[in-house]
């Protein structure tokens, strides 16, 4: 994401004088896409994370049942021994290892899955405050940009920042729950 993102921009910077002065105003345009195509790929990456976080979850289950199920079968070849019946030991033994050999591989799967979920939460935590101090930027440098004035949403709004947002809601509930000011 960081990768495409800057090579865009360096793009930009590298253009000749000429080309960013025609296109003054293509060149907002493309900054704002460059900030919502960045945005998108966080989004994907957090939607990625939290299915493998779901298929860990689901591979742990599986993983217990099968252990269960393979405590069980083995409780049940001990008393078939301890009764002298082969047969039926032999019969447990058929469901027992198949069992056991699930419960491994869900296992070597969870640490596999696990590894990626490490990886990709570290990588996200890194491009999240990359994104941050990109917006910080391209927001500044809309700001700087002459006949643009200041950096509007989608239907004009004008741009207010989260950390502004989260503080005047926080005043909100604190006159709400009777705190005062």
């Amino acid at each position: 994401m960081s990768l495409r993102l800057f090579d865009r921009i360096a793009t930009l910077v590298k253009a000749d004088a000429h080309g960013v002065v025609e296109s003054l105003e293509e060149r907002s345009l493309l900054l704002k896409q460059c900030l919502r195509e960045a945005e998108i790929d966080l989004h994907r990456k957090r939607a990625e994370l939290e299915a493998l976080h779901d298929e860990e979850k689901s591979l742990r289950e599986t993983q217990a049942r099968r252990e269960e199920e393979a405590r069980a079968l083995d409780e049940d070849v001990t008393l078939a021994l301890a009764g002298g019946k082969d047969d039926l030991a032999r019969f447990a033994i058929r469901r027992l290892l198949p069992r056991r050999s699930e419960a491994k591989a869900a296992g070597a799967r969870l640490q596999e899955l696990a590894e990626r979920s490490r990886t990709l939460a570290e990588r996200l935590a890194e491009q999240e405050s990359q994104f941050e101090s990109l917006r910080a930027r391209v927001r500044a440098e809309l700001a700087r940009e002459p006949g643009i004035g200041s950096p509007c949403g989608w239907q004009g709004e004008p741009v207010v920042a989260d950390e502004e947002v989260e503080l005047e809601l926080m005043r909100r509930r604190r006159v709400a729950e009777g705190g005062g000011s």
